[in-house]
């Protein structure tokens, strides 16, 4: 079964990731919760640039992604699971919650650390807030965070399935939450009880370092509303509210360029 995972997990991540952008994008031009300042044109192909070089530089740098490591463990019985031989279904459920917590838990460290805050905040330099923002990220921190899941894979042994699912997932539910789309209020509510809405995660992108240091999950909110982290709304109104950083807010610093040496220009405290 791992040798059929592996040989799926660089196609169905690319097939739901072409299909997810698609339906997002759609959804934005048909119904948008905010009308958009900056043009579709540079930040899309700055956006989708970066994208493209954070896939091509985890293929080179390492020899196994998370999925590969983990078809590894489990046959050499490797982390955790494998260790006490946790049942099938126990150990694809606490990898995910696990895989989850550890994501969120890196989001809070990348912007408490100066250093690491200097490669996250090219993602929070986005003046606007649509379906690219959710795939923009510098291309060191994508390494680094690909480090961490490589650790975590070798230490806590979770079911190659449970990882490639958890990966599909990841990056599905960030173009979601990062959507420029509009949900009633009711829906949302209840949405978020259970994932992350685009409604939360604005918040996070606002320009008030107060509201940027909330809403840190991806995939579920259920680690914001337990570590206190939870905020359900900003100050302004979501049509209102401003979105970015105090730096970096010209339309020059949306082109790929600009992004890429971001991280050596400017004060880089944290955003704490």
């Amino acid at each position: 079964m791992s040798d059929t995972i592996l040989a799926c997990e660089p196609w169905l991540r690319l097939v739901t990731f072409v299909g997810i952008f698609a339906a997002m994008a759609w959804w934005e031009a048909v119904a948008p919760r905010r009308r958009q300042k900056f043009g579709r044109r540079v930040r899309w192909i700055s956006n989708l640039g970066i994208v493209s070089i954070n896939t091509l530089l985890v293929r080179l740098t390492f020899p196994v992604v998370a999925v590969g490591l983990a078809a590894i463990a489990e046959e050499r019985r490797w982390g955790l699971c494998n260790v006490l031989a946790v049942s099938g279904w126990l150990a694809f459920v606490a990898s995910l919650l696990a895989l989850d917590l550890t994501i969120y838990l890196q989001h809070v460290m990348f912007h408490a650390v100066p250093v690491l805050w200097r490669l996250h905040r090219v993602h929070h330099a986005d003046l606007e807030f649509d379906v690219t923002t959710g795939v923009r990220f510098h291309p060191i921190e994508i390494l680094l965070s690909m480090g961490l899941k490589l650790a975590f894979v070798a230490a806590f042994g979770p079911p190659a399935l449970a990882v490639l699912v958890f990966e599909v997932l990841l990056n599905a539910t960030s173009m979601f939450n990062h959507g420029n789309v509009r949900i009633p209020a009711g829906v949302d509510g209840v949405l978020r009880w259970v994932v992350v809405t685009p409604d939360m995660h604005r918040v996070h992108h606002s320009i008030h370092p107060s509201e940027t240091n909330s809403n840190f999950g991806f995939n579920v909110p259920w680690w914001d509303r337990l570590l206190g982290t939870y905020r359900a709304r900003p100050a302004a109104r979501h049509e209102a509210m401003t979105l970015g950083i105090e730096q970096f807010r010209t339309a020059r610093d949306l082109r790929l360029d600009r992004m890429l040496i971001q991280p050596l220009r400017g004060p880089g405290s944290a955003s704490v």
